[in-house]
């Protein structure tokens, strides 16, 4: 079996670690040591753990927009029906093992405002309301922006309480929302 690279070990390390207990909690002697590199190598990869942070944040980034585009996708070419197949994204994410919310979420509470960690967080929140906002213009939304808007807060919303009821309900009721609130900009 092909040994995998350092700088992915540590990264994986980071993805695990992070997500599981957030990033204040863990140091980057904690990652160092679990991903088996000496801290040479971790430092020659990541000059710090902020660029480290960054770089996790960059592949749950990858990640949860790949399985909302996916969802999206799946629910048909109509954007209406894509604004309200997003959803099921939320559903799979919450059944997950060890879900524990967004990681953009649980960043941005930790990070201080204005730092590169927190612009990160916000990039990727304005990005996915971005896309949303061009499939509500597709679906011929009168106020796609406001749509946008709603649908991307009923979706964070999901997250967070998937998070704190450890049940997938709140994704069911997210996507009944959603729904509804599609069918009543779309046809009104």
């Amino acid at each position: 079996m092909p040994q995998v690279p350092a700088r992915q070990r540590i990264l994986d390390t980071a993805f695990r670690l992070f997500y599981s207990r957030g990033l204040r909690a863990v140091g980057v002697d904690l990652i160092i040591a679990e991903s088996g590199v000496a801290k040479a190598t971790f430092y020659k990869h990541f000059p710090s753990k902020e660029v480290l942070v960054l770089a996790y944040l960059d592949r749950v980034d990858d990640i949860w927009t790949g399985q909302l585009r996916a969802a999206a996708e799946a629910a048909g070419p109509d954007p209406a029906d894509q604004l309200v197949g997003l959803f099921d994204a939320l559903g799979t994410a919450c059944r997950r093992e060890g879900y524990r919310g967004c990681a953009f979420i649980n960043a941005a509470a930790e990070a201080e405002p204005g730092t590169p960690v927190h612009e990160r967080t916000v990039a990727h929140k304005l990005a996915v309301r971005s896309w949303v906002r061009d499939l509500a213009a597709g679906a011929g939304a009168a106020d796609p922006d406001g749509l946008a808007r709603t649908l991307t807060l009923l979706l964070d919303g999901g997250l967070a309480s998937g998070a704190l009821e450890a049940s997938p309900d709140a994704a069911t009721c997210a996507q009944e929302s959603a729904r509804v609130l599609v069918s009543a900009a779309v046809t009104g």
